[in-house]
């Protein structure tokens, strides 16, 4: 409980301090959005590594090279818990939004900075709307902005993947970027499987080889989800333990 506990006054002081960084990052979006995405991802990069540290998180990182540093890539990965979020967007280059569920909205000061970092929200029980969403991102990405999504849906703490919603890569097919598979372990582990403490956690993340859709045969795009997710599948079994 000792953890949870210090996370929330972070959190708290974060808040705080955040309020001033907010009306500079405003600032900064009056001469450049880019630069403003950029700035708030620095921001909340920043809140994730400290709560990270708090937590007694120790991330093992792999295949970072893979990840071309030249253009935006969409990331697809496993999701197993809200801690995927926190580890992950430190390790992600360029810009980067998140595609989320559209009930993060509803959370005060945590969707105004998702907003300023262009993470765009999802609804799912609306296909058009979800649609306009998957080309917007399609058009960050035909920009100078990679996006990071989860294509189970929702998280599977620990357990087997859920089938990927091959609905999301057609951001990667419309604009051209690779597909990056990110596969993640253990995240569960520091607060999920044990609620509302937070537990000392050793959590691997492994980059693969990125996959260009422009390569791939028409009629096989349509499961470029299940071939993704596969990939990812190979490389959790092959994770250390």
């Amino acid at each position: 409980m000792i953890r949870f506990i210090l996370i929330c006054v972070f959190l708290l002081l974060f808040f705080i301090i955040s309020v001033p960084l907010y009306l500079v990052v405003l600032v900064i979006g009056l001469f450049s959005k880019e630069a403003r995405a950029k700035a708030s991802q620095a921001i909340a990069c920043a809140g994730f590594r400290g709560v990270l540290l708090i937590s007694g998180t120790r991330v093992i990182v792999s295949g970072l090279e893979n990840v071309p540093k030249d253009t935006p890539v969409l990331y697809v990965a496993n999701h197993r818990s809200y801690y995927d979020i926190v580890t992950c967007y430190p390790l992600s280059k360029n810009n980067t939004a998140f595609l989320s569920k559209k009930e993060m909205l509803k959370f005060p000061f945590v969707n105004i900075w998702m907003l300023l970092m262009n993470c765009q929200f999802l609804d799912r029980n609306d296909l058009k709307k979800g649609l306009k969403t998957i080309l917007k991102c399609a058009e960050l990405l035909k920009g100078n902005t990679s996006v990071f999504v989860f294509p189970e849906g929702t998280r599977g703490l620990g357990g087997p993947m859920r089938p990927f919603k091959e609905g999301s890569m057609k951001m990667a097919v419309k604009s051209g970027r690779p597909i990056v598979p990110v596969a993640i372990s253990n995240t569960e582990n520091i607060f999920e499987t044990h609620l509302p403490k937070v537990r000392k956690a050793t959590v691997r993340v492994a980059f693969g080889q990125p996959i260009d859709p422009t390569g791939v045969a028409p009629a096989e795009r349509k499961h470029l989800g299940a071939r993704t997710q596969a990939i990812i599948q190979e490389m959790l079994e092959n994770m250390p333990e």
